[in-house]
């Protein structure tokens, strides 16, 4: 059975930073992209970030390019997403995800294979 563990989510103010965590199980990690995704109360899922299997490869909505950073660490089976300047629109409950697709361009939640169950991020203005 799959699952992808989030961590790290809280409340913070403007400009400060956050640092998500997903550790996987059940599956191979390395042999998957990851992503993350968030959705704002009202708002649609949107995607944040994506990550190629070894981690040399990422991708950032405009929204959050220059601010948050991606990684990963095979051999601990965890993704990262490193998020500084944060705004209040970052606010919105964030999301692990393992991707069926092999690319990260246009990434969607169409291209999702397994989701975690979400990590709450609140920016206090």
């Amino acid at each position: 059975q799959v699952q992808l563990a989030e961590s790290g989510g809280g409340l913070v103010q403007a400009g400060g930073s956050l640092r998500l965590s997903c550790t996987a199980s059940g599956l191979t990690f390395d042999d998957y992209y990851m992503a993350w995704f968030r959705q704002a109360p009202g708002k649609e899922r949107e995607g944040v970030s994506c990550i190629t299997w070894s981690g040399r490869g990422t991708y950032y909505s405009d929204s959050v390019k220059g601010r948050f950073t991606i990684s990963r660490d095979n051999a601990k089976r965890t993704l990262y997403l490193q998020m500084n300047s944060l705004k209040p629109e970052d606010t919105a409950m964030y999301y692990c995800a393992a991707m069926q697709q092999l690319t990260c361009a246009g990434f969607t939640s169409s291209g999702v294979r397994n989701w975690g169950q979400g990590t709450l991020v609140t920016i206090s203005s």
